[in-house]
């Protein structure tokens, strides 16, 4: 879980230094057009720009689910979960990152964000990370995939009618 939110922390944060050292705001580059192109944007809201005067309700949100999902690192034994939470985590963390430390002030920064799909919103690869790991939460959790790997109809035990040895 660790690795793959520190992958993910990583991937965006070198993204968004790559996108403010290279590009000026509001600046398009067609990638494959006229699916995808780069088009920094700094976005003060949540997604598709919403609650842009709450920006430090934002981080607040972001400090309780990055605090929450750290506390459930020990509990993890699933890859599968180990995997899906390390992308909210390292989402989280990075888009915190950039709510804490970018322009206009502390706990107020604006997220960098540069990808962007015909029709769509402009997000970065921290959104990206929360997007997929939520949609893997959904499938683990419709899999009855508990965080230990077990399934919801797995017995944790011995079954009454073996002891310990299987007899």
């Amino acid at each position: 879980m660790l690795a793959c939110s520190l992958a993910v922390y990583v991937a965006d944060q070198l993204t968004k230094w790559w996108v403010v050292s290279t590009m000026t705001e509001g600046q398009i580059t067609p990638v494959l057009p006229p699916l995808l192109s780069w088009r920094f944007f700094r976005n003060p809201g949540a997604a598709f720009s919403i609650g842009t005067d709450y920006t430090w309700v934002f981080t607040i949100i972001m400090v309780v689910v990055s605090t929450a999902l750290i506390l459930q690192v020990t509990k993890v034994a699933s890859r599968g979960w180990s995997v899906a939470l390390g992308l909210v985590l390292g989402g989280a963390l990075g888009n915190l990152t950039d709510r804490l430390l970018r322009e206009p002030s502390f706990g107020q920064g604006h997220v960098v964000d540069f990808i962007a799909l015909p029709n769509f919103a402009i997000f970065n690869i921290a959104d990206s990370a929360v997007v997929s790991g939520v949609v893997l939460i959904c499938i683990l959790t419709l899999r009855g995939v508990g965080l230990d790997g077990r399934r919801d109809n797995e017995p944790t035990g011995p079954t009454p009618d073996r002891d310990d040895h299987g007899r």
